[in-house]
């Protein structure tokens, strides 16, 4: 590929497609666009083209395959693993789908929405409220994340349990393809047998095999009841038994199982603005229960107050509150959603995205940090998240004092650690938040070479002069 960056006429030729005004070419206005949420990755590029319509998208990726010129795909820019983050030699063009945020249908009797892949999260949910129905993905980012990222990266969320990742809640896609080809593929149906389902190759693929425009989106009933509990326990193993009980005790009902240690609440409550520990005594470590039931309050209550009983009972619970009002409910979920955030005040933060399974996670939890503490002294390990999926962020926080640089250049010495783990106990090394660049390298390490060679022939098939996304994902040699 021609490493230059493109020309200014062709520019102005990728500008005429959305009209100037949709065609950011000022330093200043891209800058935002250039830097990962973390900090860890910053790129180039000349001009953002923000289209307004899924035909604009073609036009684009059109003349971007005949002059072979990279896109890279951007929606809420809050992905964590450098693959939204163009390169550093300036050839690629970002793609903005921001303008292109209408919900173009909502069917409450079918329980689908149609909407364009720019919408944010946040008004997805909303606009599913206002036709009675439950959109149930939901993300710390949901007020600035969009549709389309969440569908590339297969995001998961803390309602994975009960509802699924964005694979489980997307029923059709409509897609442009590299050389500017439609693919119409909006289609509503649960039950559709009639050959390959290319829906779910471009789910997760992180705009490397083309660019999301729209999608069918699975809605639910609002639930009827909804109660939320914060529980002190003293170790990931009472956190395991009384998951077992609330999945026997709720069933389906058990919408979120959240873990987090103390040190999370310590982090949280400190720099947090508004979050309070909600009991009064500290515990090494906690879980967020949700229950969600479709007949009504009093179920949702008594599964609860029934749970909690069989846990103080059984030794597994030292202490737990129901929150009382939707208040208390959100704020104990912003508690736990604001953790991750948390961490940026006390200085470095190496962070695992990792899955392993449900019955491995205390054995994982408990040597991960031996063999952590062992090479890294004083570190100080912050490791929460969706037991009930095994969805664990494991993230190691930077001893006090210590030279920030210094310890982010441990970064590989730690993921070698957490990931042979994780590796070891059947696990993956991303749960949620897609490969990028961050893993790219790992992935081809780690996955079968008769994986990576498909991956790489169906990168080839779908995308010939390597335009999308290039340098995320699949190394091509």
């Amino acid at each position: 590929m021609d490493l230059r960056s493109p020309s200014s006429e062709l520019l102005a030729r990728f500008a005429a497609l959305v009209g100037p005004a949709n065609a950011m070419t000022e330093a200043a206005e891209i800058a935002p666009r250039l830097v990962e949420n973390r900090g860890l990755y910053h790129g180039k590029s000349s001009m953002i083209l923000k289209p307004g319509s899924t035909e604009e998208v073609s036009a684009i990726l059109t003349l971007a395959s005949e002059t072979k010129t990279p896109i890279v795909p951007q929606t809420g820019n809050t992905g964590l693993v450098g693959g939204q983050t163009p390169s550093e030699d300036g050839t690629a063009i970002i793609l903005s789908l921001e303008r292109m945020n209408r919900i173009r249908d909502i069917d409450p009797l079918a329980n689908v929405m149609v909407v364009d892949a720019g919408c944010i999260l946040a008004d997805v949910q909303k606009a599913a409220e206002s036709g009675h129905r439950l959109f149930p993905l939901s993300l710390g980012s949901e007020g600035s994340c969009r549709i389309g990222g969440n569908l590339s990266t297969n995001a998961g969320g803390t309602a994975v349990l009960a509802y699924g990742n964005m694979r489980q809640l997307c029923l059709g896609l409509e897609v442009v393809l590299p050389t500017g080809e439609i693919w119409d593929g909006l289609r509503r149906l649960k039950k559709d047998n009639t050959g390959y389902d290319l829906r779910d190759l471009f789910i997760g693929a992180e705009g490397t095999l083309g660019v999301i425009t729209g999608a069918v989106l699975k809605l639910f009933p609002q639930p009827a009841g909804h109660q939320v509990a914060f529980v002190g326990l003293p170790s990931p193993d009472h956190a395991l038994s009384l998951f077992e009980k609330a999945s026997n005790l709720c069933g389906t009902a058990l919408t979120g199982y959240e873990l987090m240690p103390r040190i999370g609440i310590d982090f949280t409550t400190r720099h947090i603005a508004n979050v309070r520990d909600p009991l009064p005594t500290a515990h090494a470590w906690y879980v967020l229960v949700d229950i969600s039931t479709n007949d009504s309050a009093e179920t949702a209550e008594a599964m609860m107050h029934n749970l909690l009983e069989q846990g103080l009972e059984a030794g597994l619970i030292e202490d737990a509150v129901i929150a009382s009002s939707v208040a208390q409910q959100k704020a104990l979920w912003h508690m736990r959603e604001s953790m991750s955030d948390a961490q940026k005040p006390e200085g470095g933060s190496i962070k695992h995205d990792v899955s392993v399974p449900v019955s491995k996670i205390p054995s994982f939890m408990a040597e991960a940090e031996k063999r952590v503490l062992d090479a890294m002294p004083g570190a100080r390990v912050c490791a929460f998240g969706h037991l009930g999926d095994g969805n664990i962020h494991y993230n190691i926080s930077q001893p006090v004092g210590a030279d920030k640089a210094a310890f982010l250049a441990r970064w590989r010495e730690m993921n070698a650690i957490v990931h042979g783990l994780v590796l070891e106990a059947g696990g993956s090394i991303s749960a949620e938040h897609g490969i990028g660049q961050l893993k790219r390298d790992e992935l081809a390490l780690i996955r079968s070479d008769i994986e990576i060679d498909l991956m790489r022939r169906i990168k080839r098939s779908f995308d010939p002069a390597g335009i999308m996304n290039p340098g995320k994902v699949i190394s091509l040699p």
